[in-house]
């Protein structure tokens, strides 16, 4: 891998299949797919930053399912650093979960 060129594009991808392996403990559906992740953005450095919300502010697996997001962002291969942010605007609903997650959860 010494020789090997990545570009933010390579980071972004890793950064959505991480995100896609991190689930809130009540609901079977990843916090990607869940429509979640409000931001992904990678800096020419190699900084990742990810802006995301909850299902509810009061969520009981907040601090598990931030701790778990940011242990995962610092594992990608070429991440300088992570860090990940918990906004609440806009607020989040179902309308904002991929078709897969909707189907997954009995909403279509």
């Amino acid at each position: 891998m010494e020789n090997e060129q990545i570009t933010k594009y390579d980071i972004e991808t890793k950064t959505v299949e991480m995100l896609r392996t991190v689930f809130d403990p009540e609901i079977p559906v990843n916090v990607y797919d869940l429509g979640l992740i409000y931001r992904i953005d990678v800096s020419d450095d190699f900084d990742v930053t990810v802006d995301m919300t909850l299902t509810a502010p009061s969520c009981p697996a907040a601090d598990f399912i931030m701790e778990d997001i940011q242990q995962k962002l610092d594992s990608i291969h070429g991440v300088k650093s992570a860090t990940v942010n918990l906004v609440f605007e806009p607020e989040w609903n179902k309308d904002m979960m991929s078709e897969e997650a909707k189907l997954d959860l009995g909403f279509i």
